[in-house]
């Protein structure tokens, strides 16, 4: 039997292992924008979506996805690995490939900035804040856990 679109809607609104990452990955964002505004008089509502800062959105995500297929289907099931290996995968590639890539950003700016200090040329800069430093992929696995385990409760 086939759902209908209303059936398939409440199913999707109702289903907090989907639910839980998406607080995160929000509750993340906000308080990224929060703290700048904050604690730097800094108004950047570019921070709701970016990436890259502390904490890491993508670590919060796919913990509290994690944490919740663990407490829905079992910490021992299949799906539950499948969500642990990815949530590892990512933060990993946050806190190592793309903090390289961030920091390759970084130097390449430095390069061209002396490189072509008064000559009139492109002066587009390369985005340097890609990556995570541990501790932030840390932070953002914390809430990741703490939103996942609260909303599957």
């Amino acid at each position: 039997m086939k759902p209908t679109f209303g059936t398939a809607l409440t199913d999707l609104v109702h289903n907090r292992a989907l639910l839980a990452p998406i607080l995160a990955l929000v509750t993340v964002q906000v308080w990224k924008f929060a703290t700048a505004l904050l604690f730097w008089h800094k108004f950047d509502p570019s921070l709701l979506w970016s990436t890259g800062g502390m904490p890491s959105s993508h670590s919060a995500l796919v913990s509290a996805l994690a944490v919740s297929i663990g407490i829905n289907a079992g910490f021992s099931s299949p799906i539950f690995a499948v969500a642990l290996a990815m949530a590892i995968v990512v933060m990993y590639d946050a806190a190592g490939v793309r903090q390289a890539a961030g920091k390759q950003a970084q130097k390449i700016n430095l390069i061209v900035e002396e490189l072509l200090n008064g000559h009139p040329l492109n002066d587009e800069r390369l985005r340097e804040l890609l990556g995570h430093t541990p501790f932030q992929v840390a932070v953002g696995a914390l809430v990741g856990v703490l939103t996942g385990w609260l909303l599957n409760l």
